[in-house]
């Protein structure tokens, strides 16, 4: 039996998710709705408002069970109750770039992924790479950009 992939997040990232999915299912009725007004205008083959209704439809319906799937699997950390001093999920670490310039972010899940804010992804090249890592530890990501070098400064469960 396959075991299913808990899904890391912080409670922020969970919280988006169960609300985009409460917001879907608020739609649902509606797009019912516009599917059999759209009917009542007579012939579906050239009826664009029933085709288009139909399509947002199987897209809301998909959405909805990819939600709930991310939802079922959610594994929901408290960065504030962890500790150590390797780089693990919900950390905030601050590095060093190839100018000596601190950069800081969290790692969070795919949800909460926010580069702007400095929340990076544990799935993404940095994310990766800096899983495991401690203090003092170079880290080479390749991105689009090109190869990019990195020394871990400070390691903070906030």
């Amino acid at each position: 039996m396959a075991s299913v992939e808990k899904l890391p997040m912080l409670q922020e990232g969970y919280e988006k998710l169960t609300a985009e999915l409460k917001l879907l299912r608020e739609e649902r009725p509606r797009i019912v709705d516009a599917i059999e007004e759209a009917r009542a205008h007579g012939d579906l083959s050239e009826n664009a408002e029933y085709h288009a209704a139909k399509e947002r439809q199987g897209q809301v319906e998909a959405t909805i069970a990819d939600l709930e799937d991310k939802i079922s699997r959610a594994h929901i950390i408290d960065p504030t109750t962890l500790s150590g001093d390797r780089i693990v999920f919900g950390a905030t670490v601050t590095l060093l770039d190839d100018d000596e310039k601190p950069v800081r972010y969290q790692i969070v899940g795919q949800a909460e992924a926010d580069a702007k804010r400095g929340r990076i992804s544990y799935n993404s090249p940095l994310g990766r790479a800096l899983i495991g890592r401690k203090v003092d530890d170079e880290i080479e990501v390749t991105v689009p950009a090109g190869d990019k070098f990195y020394l871990v400064q400070k390691i903070e469960f906030i």
